[in-house]
């Protein structure tokens, strides 16, 4: 007890700072802690094991630094000051201990995942699921059938498919309450419908009503009440520019995208820490194997599919990466081991600038060390899919492959479902499989408080652009003569004419990167002025669309910065 007392105080800090030079071999971390336990202070190399550090005796642990004077402290934090005003150290974290207590056991081997110490994550299957994980026993839930891949925004389309091809009218309003509206109306005369699209801050309302519940056809208001009863607006403004389909389908599809990127960590026998993880450089057979399975080893330099991030002219992040397409899909994978290591860097902010800014990422072992859910400190990385090889049937002589997932609590449980036991013989279905459940994974990920607040505040802003231009260009359509002078696109490069505004602005929204360095004071390194920054795909996505709102794109800057620096190209 006076043990386990003695450790829970040590972890009681309030914070660190990281000293070190890229060229030596030798990393020190100086923790100044709240809490104390006497006059002990604990050291965290990176050299020494998990288990050394956890099976030694307090006694034999040696300060780095005593208490000396309060002039030496000064110094002391004047130098952290100066170590810590480049970019690169702002990303830096403190580690805390892996967990090493009593390591649950099922059936004489280690699970895939093992919950981190304070919670805060669920783990499918959960661990008293796992008693009999042998290949050779019955599967459930292994029909590609049901592999179903989720749409993130169900509704997007509708208005591309129902109403662009007919005739219909839009109008627009702001509400006292409620805010901006966009409210498209369509009557389908062959089937007698009329159809109705209610845009507000917090969603997009959809509805088909017969035309013989009504008398005579309902105005604007009546059909926006009849979706809403919030809406307290007594008059709808005709929306009559004529460019106005293409900007009300540009916001409608603004969380549409055909393109995915997820990190991939491969994982050794006994390493427990992010550290360890992101330090690998050479990949074993069986390592290649397995991504030989999901997808193909591209040159990136040139190439011209997908990119997700990823440079393709200077060879910054590596001369390979795995890529695939899938059900119409274009898939990019971030693989740990393909990106650049940097000699002296134990955290490799290089690689983990990138998987650190994937929403989910997929861990493959190699032994029979559990992943920790929380080990790997992003503010961005919400779910993790670990992969484990094992021993297949013997009259098979096949390999197997066991599954299991880990989430942030806040992430809704998503398919296709983990058969039972998680084993899979087959490569192909474990392709159809991973690939299936990484692509709903990111998309369950953005329903996470700290992602669908984040979007809706993205939502709001383009919506209240969208219904300020539909509602100025429509003014000046009708000929006001205030508005006779109004530039054609203000600020837009190329853009066709009339569609500056909201295109814009919409732009603007998906490619911002550097709001939270500016708001902090970081400055972002770049290689020239402001003005020689190209205009073409600076988010690195490779998308040049901008219907493409990804996951770089949703008003999440800061908290991509947060997470890792920003790639610059």
């Amino acid at each position: 007890m006076e043990r386990e007392k003695r450790n829970d105080l040590s972890f009681s800090r309030k914070r660190s700072f990281t000293f070190g030079a890229y060229g030596g071999s030798h990393f020190l971390v100086y923790s100044v802690d709240r809490f104390t336990c006497g006059d002990e202070t604990r050291p965290e190399s990176g050299e020494n094991s998990i288990l050394d550090i956890l099976d030694s005796p307090p006694s034999s642990r040696q300060p780095f630094f005593s208490a000396s004077n309060n002039q030496r402290d000064t110094e002391l934090f004047e130098i952290i000051e100066k170590l810590q005003g480049s970019r690169i150290d702002e990303q830096r974290c403190v580690f805390p201990l892996p967990l090493k207590s009593q390591l649950l056991t099922i059936g004489g081997d280690l699970p895939l995942i093992l919950p981190p110490k304070l919670g805060g994550y669920w783990i499918d299957p959960p661990l008293e699921r796992l008693a009999d994980v042998s290949p050779t026993s019955s599967h459930h839930g292994l029909d590609p059938e049901t592999y179903d891949i989720m749409e993130r925004d169900g509704e997007a389309k509708i208005y591309h498919e129902f109403f662009r091809s007919r005739y219909h009218h839009s109008f627009t309003a702001v509400d006292p309450s409620l805010g901006p509206l966009v409210l498209s109306v369509c009557l389908e005369e062959e089937e007698s419908k009329l159809r109705v699209i209610l845009r507000m801050k917090e969603c997009s309302l959809h509805g088909v009503f017969a035309v013989s519940l009504f008398p005579n056809i309902p105005s604007a208001v009546e059909l926006a009440k009849m979706l809403c009863d919030r809406v307290t607006v007594s008059k709808f403004e005709v929306v009559s520019y004529l460019k106005a389909p293409e900007l009300i389908t540009t916001f409608d599809e603004h969380r549409v995208s055909p393109n995915f990127k997820f990190g991939i960590l491969y994982q050794k026998n006994g390493q427990f820490t992010e550290e360890d993880i992101l330090s690998n450089t050479e990949e074993s057979e069986e390592f290649k194997e397995l991504l030989s399975i999901l997808g193909e080893t591209v040159q990136l330099q040139g190439f011209t599919g997908f990119r997700g991030g990823l440079d393709v002219c200077h060879g910054q992040t590596g001369s390979e990466a795995v890529f695939t397409s899938f059900h119409g899909r274009e898939i990019m994978f971030h693989v740990a081991t393909k990106l650049p290591f940097t000699e002296g860097d134990p955290q490799q902010l290089q690689r983990k600038r990138h998987i650190g800014n994937d929403i989910v990422a997929l861990v493959y072992q190699e032994g029979q060390t559990p992943f920790l859910s929380d080990v790997i400190k992003s503010h961005f990385l919400h779910c993790f899919l670990v992969v484990r090889r094992t021993q297949g049937p013997e009259e098979t002589g096949k390999t197997a492959y066991q599954v299991s997932v880990t989430a942030r609590e806040d992430v809704p449980p998503f398919g296709p479902v983990l058969p039972d036991p998680p084993i899979f013989t087959d490569c192909s279905l474990l392709r159809e499989f991973i690939l299936t459940k990484l692509i709903n994974a990111e998309i369950s990920c953005y329903k996470a408080e700290r992602f669908s607040r984040l979007e809706l505040r993205t939502r709001s802003l383009l919506l209240e652009s969208l219904q300020a231009e539909l509602s100025t260009r429509s003014q000046c359509m009708m000929g006001d003569p205030s508005l006779s002078a109004l530039p054609s696109s203000e600020g837009a490069r190329g853009a066709p004419e009339g569609t500056g505004g909201f295109i814009e602005n919409f732009k603007r929204a998906i490619r911002v990167r550097s709001h939270s360095f500016e708001t902090l004071g970081v400055p972002r390194k770049m290689g020239g002025s402001a003005s020689q920054k190209p205009k073409t795909d600076k988010d690195g996505d490779g998308d040049k669309s901008p219907g493409h709102l990804s996951a770089d794109s949703l008003g999440l800057a800061e908290l991509k910065d947060q997470a890792s620096p920003q790639e610059e190209t």
